[in-house]
């Protein structure tokens, strides 16, 4: 399996507080059945500004001590963007990462209200040739309230990643509720760990896939927003995905 969101690279944001944290972790997602992961550290102007120097120097450290420790886990190169006005330039300017150097930007956005201009910046990112994916929209109050804004999403370009996690219980019932829906009406392209200092949602993955897939009814959904899509993204192949004209 791939995971395309993590927090795992040591001291760079409020993930892995140490290297032997992130080793901790890579050993538990090893374990759980996953190849390769993206690490995702927040880029966050002015709090995290954890730009493409400063991650591929960690991702060196921690592949180095990934091979001490005989862990076989391929590390790529990302960032969790918060986004802002300001993230076409820096992404096209080299400053933030896309996902494992391909077309796929992941972003998120503040949790309580939405973006005036999301759609906006949104739309740049697609004429600049980005694939923006959207970080667990089911933990956001407006997506929570209007599940549909995520189908305005996609038609401007845009996909959505959820967090294992939320299928749970571990964000809480609102957004356990939110992503049953989102999942029920087939509005997610990407299932990730999204993984902080513990890593403990990898030994439920079993638990949670089987949970889906009793959701669904659909095995070949699941598959492909856990297996397969992170696949596509990972060789930065463009999707098939459908996008309903409402809910």
């Amino acid at each position: 399996m791939i995971d395309i969101h993590s927090h795992i690279l040591f001291n760079v944001d409020d993930g892995a507080e140490s290297a032997d944290n992130s080793i901790a972790i890579l050993k538990r997602a090893e374990k759980n059945g996953f190849t390769d992961i993206i690490l995702t550290p927040h880029y966050i102007e002015g709090q995290y500004e954890n730009n493409r120097a400063v991650i591929k120097y960690k991702m060196q450290k921690l592949k180095e001590l990934a091979y001490r420790e005989n862990i076989e886990v391929a590390l790529h190169i990302g960032n969790e963007i918060f986004l802002s006005e300001n993230t076409p330039y820096l992404i096209q300017n080299g400053v933030e990462s896309t996902l494992a150097n391909t077309r796929y930007v992941l972003f998120e956005v503040p949790f309580t209200s939405r973006m005036v201009d999301m759609e906006e910046i949104v739309s740049q990112l697609v004429s600049l040739g980005c694939i923006p994916i959207i970080a667990h929209p089911e933990r956001y109050l407006f997506i929570q309230e209007d599940p549909s804004f995520l189908i305005r999403l996609m038609k401007i370009g845009a996909y959505a990643q959820v967090n294992y996690g939320s299928f749970i219980g571990m964000y809480g019932k609102a957004a356990k509720k939110t992503v049953e829906v989102l999942l029920e009406k087939k509005l997610i392209q990407f299932a990730a760990s999204d993984t902080h200092k513990k890593g403990k949602v990898y030994d439920c993955i079993d638990k949670i896939i089987k949970r889906m897939i009793a959701i669904t009814n659909d095995v070949k959904y699941v598959k492909e927003i856990t297996k397969y899509n992170p696949e596509r993204l990972l060789n930065d192949f463009d999707l098939d995905v459908d996008i309903p004209s409402r809910m």
